[in-house]
């Protein structure tokens, strides 16, 4: 046994550890346990699914040695803050994490994917040689003829999407045309199934419409409607004061920033009048026509695509649907109490990279955690599963004798019938 010295587990000690280890080697070390991992635990690869989302990070906006942290839009509002993104495959088996990749926070998720799916392929390959089917699902931001090209060269199947308003043909389908899926598992899901070709090849598209979807569209849409109805109103009342001082460009600038949410300049009409700022009209209403016709073309509809050609159409979207798992994954690592990835107070790009993959560690842990106590017939969420064990503690009772050392007798606290 090395004794080491105090001096070498002073915290300063840690910050230098991170620093020997290297990008390549966070990928092998990742590679290692996830291959002993899915041989260990069994966990079914077939179903994968893809997402990216971003992390903010506590570093100085005047510092210049993280690359990877780049100023963008934080949900927090703080302008000290930069990101950190991350693109994640979990397994559709309990969301168990199998390929990490941390980018630079203001690079598209869309640049990112043919990284992603190179190391999963590189990572899984043997899997697929030996027979076992992969299909990766991932969502319309991922979209681009370059990604797909990659995917049609690699042994990997796929469930994607698209963007709905890219296929106005499919749109205008007529209701009539779709037939319900599996009332049991999509209760007042419908669909129906065609050929389209998407980036040069021809595919299997399935279009479904979901009325809770829908509904939710139709509410989400009110609210920005009624938004953009009120501040219209406040400029046109301002312009009829008559002393106004923005000029004509400005203030169609200015209706067009209110109408740049999307759908919103299809059935809100605006007219403005007049060229002196003094003179300016605004006059605008909301058409009827447009806004059922919103209703039944985009509204509630989701467009698939696969090349899984044999799948039932319940398989497909039950396979898009998976794509909750990864969801649930970031919400896991943006939850400040459980397995969370903030606060993060590492100031160059090799620190950040650690951290992140620590991060993913953790998440892989915990997801293990909660698929064995699953099969065990406990089903927990993370935080629920940590609480109960966190609630098994152990106490130590000191028996001093007339002589020598105490003897010690060590007991568990009271257990209920889950943490026994």
């Amino acid at each position: 046994m090395v004794k080491l010295p105090r001096s070498a587990l002073d915290h300063r000690r840690f910050w230098d550890a991170m620093d020997s280890v290297t990008e390549n080697h966070l990928v092998e070390i990742e590679r290692l346990v996830v291959a002993r991992m899915v041989e260990s635990f069994g966990i079914d690869c077939s179903g994968l699914v893809l997402d990216m989302t971003n992390f903010a990070t506590y570093i100085d906006s005047a510092n210049d040695r993280a690359p990877i942290a780049q100023r963008g839009h934080a949900k927090q509002k703080r302008t000290d803050l930069r990101l950190v993104g991350l693109g994640l495959v979990v397994s559709t088996d309990h969301g168990v994490p199998l390929v990490s990749h941390a980018y630079a926070g203001n690079r598209p998720d869309v640049t990112q994917f043919g990284d992603v799916v190179t190391e999963l392929v590189e990572r899984f390959r043997p899997l697929a040689e030996a027979g076992c089917e992969l299909t990766l699902v991932y969502d319309a931001g991922q979209d681009s003829a370059g990604n797909q090209e990659l995917m049609e060269d690699s042994p990997l199947h796929f469930i994607g999407s698209l963007p709905p308003s890219d296929h106005p043909d499919l749109l205008a389908v007529p209701i009539r045309r779709y037939r319900r899926v599996d009332e049991a598992r999509f209760p007042g899901l419908r669909a129906f199934e065609s050929r389209a070709v998407v980036f040069g090849v021809e595919r299997r598209v399935v279009v479904t419409h979901s009325q809770n979807l829908h509904d939710k569209q139709v509410r989400g849409f009110e609210q920005t409607m009624a938004k953009a109805r009120r501040q219209l109103a406040e400029t046109s009342a301002r312009l009829k004061r008559g002393r106004g001082r923005k000029a004509r460009e400005q203030v169609e600038a200015e209706i067009a920033q209110i109408l740049k949410p999307r759908w919103l300049s299809r059935v809100i009409s605006t007219t403005l009048t007049g060229s002196e700022p003094s003179e300016l009209r605004l006059v605008f209403r909301t058409k009827p026509k447009a806004l059922a016709e919103l209703h039944e073309e985009l509204f509630g509809k989701r467009i698939l695509f696969t090349d899984r050609d044999e799948w039932a159409i319940a398989d497909v979207v039950a396979g898009y649907r998976s794509q909750s798992g990864v969801e649930a994954d970031f919400r896991q690592m943006k939850d400040p109490k459980v397995v969370s990835f903030s606060p993060m107070f590492h100031w160059t790009d090799q620190k950040i990279r650690v951290h992140v993959a620590h991060c993913v560690l953790a998440l892989m842990t915990a997801r293990l955690m909660v698929r064995e106590a699953a099969g065990a017939g406990m089903p927990m969420s993370v935080r629920e599963l940590l609480s109960t064990l966190g609630g098994i503690e152990e106490t130590v009772l000191l028996y001093q004798g007339e002589r020598g050392r105490p003897r010690a007798r060590r007991m568990l606290t009271e257990m209920d019938p889950t943490q026994a």
